[in-house]
C-alpha cells in the first residue's frame, strides 16, 4: 500500500452520512452510510440489523422511534462494499423532506455530514479503486456523449489504469537492466552495444507515444473541445455557428456588429464534444456596447482550445484582413475559414496545414464537411472504439513529464554514456507515472480531486 494511503486512513475513523441521489423529487432517493459505526446506526433505524447484501423492506425510525419512511434497506459489511467499510444504503421515498430526515437521525447517531466526494475517497484510501477508477465514476456521471460515457465505463474497469501500469512495469525492467551493469563496473558494458537494452529503450518509447495520443483523446472525450468563431464583422460567423448547430440559434442580419455578446453552442462531430463560442466582430471603432462585446470575444479566445477566423471570400485583398494582423493569443491552432464560396466562386475543400484553410459556404452548407474534418484533426480526435478511455488534463500532464524524462535519460545515454542519469531519470519517469494512479499522490493533489466530486459520491 502507498504512503499517500496509509497517511490518509489513520485519520478517518469516523462514519459518515448523506444522499447519493440528487436533491429534488423522485420515486426514489437512497441515503447513504458508511463507517464503523455503521452497524449500530442501522440496528437503532431498523430495528436490527439486516442480512448482508440483501434487500429488506424496513421502516426508518429516528432515535427517538418515530418513523421517518418505510423503503427498501441494504447492508454491506465490511470490506466488501464500495468503501470497504461497512455502509448502509437506505432506499427511501424521493422527496427533500423524508431524505434531509433520514440524514438528520444518521447524524444524531454518530454520524457527520460526508465532504463532496468522500464515499469515493474512502473507496480509494481502502485500497477499492485506484485514483483513476475514482475520477471514472465523476466522468461516467458527467459524461457528455455515450462515446464518453462508454470511455468512462472502461477507465473504470481499470483500462487506463492497466496501461499505465503496463508501461511502469517496461520502466521497471529497463531500470533494472541498467542498474545491474552500472554495479558491475568491471565488466566493461558498453552501453550503446548492448542489443537488448536498445530494444527495451524503443519499446518503451513506442508505449509512451501510444499512451500519450489514448491519453489525448481520452481527454477530449472527457472534456470536450472549446472553439471561439472569430472575424471581422458581416463574415459570416454567425451563419458558421447555425450550420454547425443545425438550428437558427444566432441572429443573422446584413447589418455589421450584430452579434454584441458571447453565444455558445455544443454540437457533436463524430463523438467529439465540440463547444462553438460564436464572438462579437472585431473592428476598429466600436461602440460602447460592441467594444464591451469585442472585449468578450478576445476573452474567449484565451480559454479556447482552438480559433476559427472567419473571412469573407467576396472581399478584396486590400478590404480583407489576415489573422496575423489581429491580436490574437499566442499557441491557439487556428483554422482559417473562407465563407461565402456561392458568391466568390472559390471551390468548397481544404489545403494547408498550418495554419489549416478550409474554404466553404455557410448559406448553402457546401465544403462544412471538409470543416468538421479539419476540426476532429486539429483535436488529434479518432474514434477508437471499444478501445477509448477518459483522461483528465492532469493524466496527459503526468504522461508528458514521465516521456520528458524519459527522453532525457535516453539523451544522456546516447551523448554521454551515462547509465546512471538513465537509471535516475527512469525513476523520475515511474514517480510521474503513479501520479495517474495513485500509488504516489500528495494529500494536496487528492483534496482538489475529489473536491470536484458531489456529496454522496
Amino acid at each position: 500500500m502507498s504512503e499517500t494511503r496509509t497517511a490518509q486512513r489513520s485519520y478517518r475513523h469516523d462514519t459518515i452520512a448523506a444522499a447519493a441521489t440528487p436533491p429534488g423529487s423522485g420515486g426514489i432517493a437512497v441515503v447513504r452510510v458508511s463507517g464503523p459505526a455503521t452497524p449500530a446506526i442501522a440496528t437503532t433505524m431498523l430495528g436490527h440489523l439486516p442480512p448482508p447484501r440483501r434487500a429488506t423492506l424496513c421502516d426508518f425510525r429516528d432515535s427517538s422511534g418515530s418513523c421517518l419512511d418505510t423503503g427498501i434497506a441494504l447492508y454491506f459489511p465490511a470490506p466488501n462494499s464500495f468503501t470497504g467499510e461497512d455502509v448502509l444504503e437506505l432506499h427511501g421515498h424521493g422527496g427533500p423532506v423524508p431524505v434531509a430526515s433520514l440524514v438528520d437521525a444518521a447524524i444524531a447517531l454518530g454520524a457527520r455530514r460526508a465532504e463532496p466526494g468522500e464515499f469515493t475517497k474512502r473507496a480509494f484510501l481502502n485500497d477499492k479503486l485506484d485514483l483513476v477508477q475514482a475520477e471514472a465514476i465523476a466522468d461516467l456521471i458527467g459524461s457528455g456523449s455515450q462515446q464518453a460515457a462508454r470511455a468512462a465505463l472502461r477507465s473504470l474497469s481499470g483500462a487506463f489504469s492497466t496501461a499505465v501500469d503496463a508501461l511502469q512495469e517496461r520502466l521497471v525492467r529497463l531500470r533494472l537492466h541498467v542498474e545491474a551493469a552500472i554495479d558491475f563496473p568491471e565488466e566493461e558494458i558498453d552501453f550503446l552495444s548492448d542489443g537488448a537494452l536498445r530494444e527495451a529503450i524503443d519499446e518503451c518509447a513506442t508505449a509512451f507515444t501510444k499512451l500519450g495520443n489514448e491519453a489525448r483523446v481520452g481527454r477530449v472525450l472527457r472534456d470536450g473541445y472549446q472553439i471561439a468563431i472569430v472575424g471581422r464583422p458581416n463574415a459570416g460567423k454567425s451563419s458558421l455557428l447555425n450550420l454547425l448547430s443545425g438550428q437558427d440559434a444566432a441572429i443573422v442580419t446584413e447589418v455589421a456588429g450584430t452579434t454584441r455578446d458571447i453565444l455558445r453552442e455544443r454540437i457533436d462531430i463524430d463523438g467529439l464534444s465540440v463547444e462553438l463560442i460564436d464572438t462579437a466582430g472585431l473592428r476598429e471603432d466600436p461602440d460602447r456596447i460592441e467594444a464591451e462585446g469585442i472585449r468578450r470575444a478576445r476573452q474567449a479566445m484565451q480559454t479556447a482550445d482552438a480559433i476559427l477566423w472567419i473571412q469573407d471570400a467576396t472581399e478584396g485583398e486590400g478590404v480583407q484582413r489576415d489573422f496575423r494582423d489581429e491580436a490574437l493569443p499566442e499557441g491557439v491552432p487556428i483554422i482559417v475559414v473562407r465563407n461565402k464560396t456561392d458568391l466568390s466562386g472559390e471551390r468548397e475543400g481544404a489545403s494547408g496545414n498550418e495554419p489549416r484553410h478550409v474554404r466553404l459556404s455557410a448559406k448553402t452548407g457546401a465544403g462544412v464537411d471538409a470543416l468538421r474534418e479539419a476540426i476532429r484533426e486539429l483535436a488529434g480526435y479518432q474514434d477508437l472504439g471499444e478501445g477509448a478511455f477518459t483522461a483528465r488534463k492532469r493524466h496527459v500532464d503526468a504522461l508528458q513529464r514521465a516521456a520528458a524524462h524519459f527522453s532525457a535519460g535516453v539523451a544522456a545515454l546516447e551523448n554521454s554514456k551515462a547509465g546512471e542519469l538513465l537509471a535516475e531519470e527512469l525513476r523520475l519517469a515511474q514517480r510521474a507515472l503513479s501520479e495517474i494512479t495513485g500509488s504516489f499522490t500528495s494529500d494536496d493533489l487528492l483534496g482538489r480531486i475529489f473536491s470536484e466530486f458531489c456529496i454522496g459520491k
